[in-house]
């Protein structure tokens, strides 16, 4: 699933007041939503199949069959997460160092790329194995430039 789609879909599903989404299981969505669930926008992911949430079930599945489901978080009756968008595009990538992450995670802009503002967060991909997906302040932290893919609020 690319990131435009997995974007539109969690957006849509926090729109319409769903409880679980299920997406294609790989390693760039497990990423993001691990990201998303640290910062608190999801309550929970769990591996399951297309039947739904269910870790024993996902082991002897096919492929094809695997997913993954992510539990919506609200507060108030409202979604913590209001809008997901995409910053690197398959025309425009686009790829910071350090500098540049350290520019928008202190409320200034780095080209093309908008400000954090509070309890916003980026979506970086990594070229270091170790750390291959990461928000954009633990990459700060850990001084990894990255392609900003994405970013929720």
């Amino acid at each position: 699933m690319l990131p435009h789609d997995l974007c539109s879909k969690i957006q849509n599903a926090f729109r319409a007041r769903h409880q679980k989404i299920s997406v294609h299981h790989n390693t760039q969505t497990l990423g993001i939503l691990s990201i998303l669930l640290r910062a608190g926008f999801i309550s929970s992911i769990t591996r399951g199949t297309i039947a739904g949430p269910s870790p024993e079930s996902f082991n002897t599945a096919k492929e094809s069959q695997r997913r993954i489901w992510a539990d919506l978080k609200y507060r108030d009756d409202q979604p913590v997460l209001s809008a997901m968008e995409l910053i690197s595009k398959p025309s425009r990538r686009v790829i910071l160092d350090t500098q540049g992450i350290k520019m928008i995670c202190s409320g200034r802009r780095s080209g093309q790329v908008k400000p954090l503002g509070m309890g916003e967060v980026a979506m970086v991909k990594t070229s270091d194995r170790e750390h291959q997906w990461l928000e954009a302040r633990e990459a700060l932290q850990l001084g990894i430039p990255g392609e900003v893919v994405c970013r929720a609020r």
